[in-house]
């Protein structure tokens, strides 16, 4: 994402997939999600026999852009902003065909945004949350609080992602169980994955079985 001489945000995207498909899959992603991003792609469609089209939105400024409120720094300096909602307003752009079905996810607090993003909107069928950042402080709260638009929610954690130092991400595993006890009391239909490994292990791979579960009819 990139702003123009007059401040306004411009999306960069990346089409991968089916052109033709009816299902639009839209994934925020930093630099490291596009260097793996064919092979997610790949993935997907082992997952799932649906023909989709992948709509992957360069992030610049990940923490300004993806979070729905300021929140402090959990490492180094740099905190949070609350560009989410500009950065929804934009992405909704990409929806604007009414024939096509949407399903929005990604990785990290790009899972966080694709969760938030379906309390703001209806027009997503359903949401990919792989490795979310469910420790965003009043997160929990604000899913309490607050109805979603979808009929259908995929979560996932890796084991050993709790297992941290920081006092805030430490609690990644337990506020993920609760999000997903939100939902399924709320009548969503909605799962809770666990990973091998630590949050940075097969990024791709997980993002893939996340859209591939929203999407349905899966082959694994």
């Amino acid at each position: 994402m990139v702003h123009n001489k007059k401040g306004k945000m411009e999306l960069k995207t990346y089409e991968f997939g089916n052109p033709e498909a009816d299902i639009i899959l839209i994934q925020p992603v930093d630099e490291h999600d596009l260097k793996a991003i064919e092979k997610e792609t790949l993935a997907i469609a082992t997952y799932t026999d649906k023909p989709f089209r992948l709509v992957a939105i360069e992030i610049n400024s990940w923490n300004e852009d993806l979070s729905p409120w300021k929140a402090p720094a959990v490492f180094g300096n740099e905190g949070f902003g609350d560009g989410a909602s500009k950065t929804l307003g934009e992405v909704l752009k990409l929806c604007a065909d009414k024939s096509k079905t949407y399903y929005i996810g990604g990785y990290s607090l790009a899972g966080l945004f694709a969760l938030w993003a379906v309390y703001q909107t209806d027009v997503f069928s359903g949401v990919a949350a792989a490795s979310p950042s469910m420790w965003f402080p009043d997160f929990i709260d604000y899913m309490k609080n607050h109805e979603n638009h979808v009929d259908k929610v995929y979560l996932s954690l890796g084991k050993k992602e709790e297992k941290t130092r920081s006092p805030i991400m430490s609690s990644v595993g337990n506020k993920i169980k609760e999000a997903h006890d939100i939902l399924t009391k709320k009548g969503i239909e909605s799962t809770l994955e666990w990973n091998e490994g630590n949050h940075f292990m097969d990024m791709d791979i997980r993002t893939a079985k996340a859209f591939a579960w929203v999407m349905g009819n899966n082959n694994s």
